[in-house]
C-alpha cells in the first residue's frame, strides 16, 4: 500500500497547516503584547506598585518602574538558551502547550503582585520562555511548511508579534488606561490561554522535535561562528530599538506634533514590521547571509536620511514604515543564519535569536538614554544607530568570510 505523502514527516495535510500556523502565532501576538505594552503602562506601573515615591517624586517612580522592561529583557536572555537547550529532546507539540501555558500562568502572576518586588520577579519568569518559543515554534512551523522553509518557517511566527505592534499593544495599552494596568495584563493572560488551547487542537501530534542533547546543544556555544551570528542580531538591531525607545520624543518634539499623533507613528513601525516580516522568511531561505550582508547598509543608510529628515512630518512618516520594514525583514535571516552556523543545535540557534534582540533592545535603549542626556538631542540616536547598522554589516560580512575559511 502506497503511503499518503500528506502524513509523511516534514508534510502536514494542507488543511492542518493553516491553524497550526494560526495557533503558533496567536502565542507570537501574546508575546509581543507582553513585551511592549508595559512601555506604555509604566505611569500607571508606577503609581500602583511605588505609589509613595510616585507622590513625592513622579519621574524617579517612573524610571524605577522601567525596571519592569528591563526584567522582562534579562528574562529572554537568560530563558533562551537555557530553556531551548533543555528542552530540544522533548517533542515540539506538548512544550509548545507548556511554553503558552506558562505564559498565561506568570501573566495573571504578574497581575497579582502585591509588591514592586514581586512584579518585577514576575516580569522576569513571564520573560524565561520568549526565545524558546519563538525557536522551537519556528522550528515546528517550518517542519509543517516543509523542506527549505526554515526562513518561512520563523517568519510565520514572527507574523503574530508584528501584528502585536499594530493591534496588540494598542489595544492592551488602551485597556490598561481605562480600566487598571492589571486588567491589561490579565488581557494578556487570555491571549495566552487562548494560545495554548489553539496549539493543543490544531498542532499536528506527529511533530517531533530533533530529540538532541542538552550536550549536542550547548556545543554551538564553542563555535565563532554563532557568537558572530549573535553580534549581528545583538549590535546590528541595536539601530532599530533606538529609534523604537524615542518614536515619542521624535513626533512631539522634533517633529512639532501633538502627543495623539504618538500611537499613530509607533503604528506606522508595526505596519512596516508586518511588512517586513512577509518579505523576510522568503529571503532568509533564499540566502540569509547574503540578506544581511546586502541590507545592513540600507538600514544604515535609512537611519541616516530619517535623522535628516525628522523635522519634517510626513518623511519621518515614511522613514519610520520603512526602518521598521527593513528590520523586520532581516530578522528571519539572523536566525537562519544562526541554524546555518550552529551545527545540529538548531533548537538552541532559533532561540539564541531572540536573546540577541533583547540584548539589541538593551542596547539600543541603553544608548539613546545616554545621548539625550548629554544633551546630543532627540535626533542623535538615530545617527547611533546608523553607526551600529554599519557594525551589523561587518559582523555579517565577518560571518561569511569566517565560514569560508573554515571550508578551505
Amino acid at each position: 500500500m502506497t503511503p499518503d505523502p500528506s502524513t509523511a514527516p516534514g508534510s502536514s495535510p494542507a488543511r492542518s497547516i493553516r491553524p497550526a500556523l494560526f495557533a503558533l502565532a496567536i502565542g507570537g501576538f501574546g508575546i509581543g503584547a507582553t513585551e511592549f505594552a508595559a512601555m506604555g503602562l509604566l505611569p500607571e506601573l508606577a503609581a500602583d506598585l511605588l505609589p509613595e515615591l510616585h507622590r513625592s517624586d513622579p519621574d524617579a517612580a517612573l524610571g524605577r518602574a522601567a525596571m519592569l522592561v528591563s526584567a522582562y529583557a534579562i528574562g529572554v536572555v537568560v530563558g533562551a538558551p537555557t530553556l531551548a537547550a533543555w528542552l530540544a529532546r522533548f517533542p515540539r507539540r506538548p512544550v509548545l502547550i507548556a511554553l503558552a501555558g506558562a505564559f498565561a500562568l506568570a501573566s495573571i502572576a504578574t497581575a497579582a503582585a502585591p509588591t514592586f518586588e514581586l512584579a518585577v520577579l514576575a516580569r522576569f519568569v513571564s520573560g524565561l520562555p520568549h526565545g524558546a518559543y519563538f525557536g522551537i515554534a519556528g522550528l515546528a512551523a517550518a517542519d509543517l511548511m516543509g523542506p527549505g522553509m526554515r526562513g518561512r518557517g520563523a517568519a510565520s511566527v514572527l507574523l503574530g508579534l508584528a501584528v502585536s505592534n499594530v493591534l496588540g499593544v494598542p489595544l492592551i495599552t488602551a485597556i490598561g488606561h481605562a480600566t487598571s494596568w492589571r486588567v491589561a495584563v490579565l488581557t494578556i493572560a487570555a491571549i495566552f490561554a487562548v494560545a495554548t488551547v489553539a496549539i493543543a487542537l490544531t498542532l499536528p501530534r506527529g511533530e517531533h522535535g530533533p530529540g538532541t542533547s542538552i550536550r549536542t546543544e550547548l556545543s554551538a556555544l564553542r563555535r565563532p561562528g554563532v557568537w558572530i551570528a549573535v553580534a549581528i542580531g545583538s549590535i546590528g538591531f541595536a539601530g532599530f530599538f533606538a529609534v523604537y525607545s524615542t518614536v515619542a520624543s521624535l513626533t512631539t518634539e522634533v517633529a512639532g506634533l501633538p502627543a495623539t499623533a504618538v500611537p499613530w507613528l509607533l503604528a506606522v513601525v508595526g505596519l512596516g514590521m508586518t511588512a517586513g516580516n512577509l518579505l523576510g522568511g522568503r529571503l532568509a531561505d533564499g540566502g540569509a547571509i547574503r540578506t544581511l550582508i546586502g541590507l545592513m547598509p540600507v538600514f544604515s543608510v535609512l537611519l541616516a536620511g530619517t535623522a535628516l529628515l525628522a523635522p519634517f512630518p510626513i518623511p519621518l512618516t515614511i522613514g519610520l514604515f520603512l526602518i521598521g520594514t527593513v528590520g523586520s525583514v532581516m530578522v528571519p535571516s539572523v536566525q537562519v543564519r544562526l541554524m546555518d552556523v550552529a551545527g545540529d543545535a538548531h533548537t538552541l540557534a532559533a532561540a539564541l535569536n531572540h536573546s540577541a534582540l533583547n540584548i539589541g533592545n538593551a542596547i539600543g535603549a541603553a544608548v539613546a538614554g545616554a545621548l539625550i542626556s548629554w544633551g546630543w538631542g532627540f535626533v542623535s540616536p538615530l545617527w547611533a544607530g546608523a553607526l551600529l547598522g554599519l557594525v551589523g554589516f561587518l559582523c555579517a560580512w565577518l560571518s561569511r568570510a569566517v565560514e569560508r575559511r573554515s571550508r578551505r
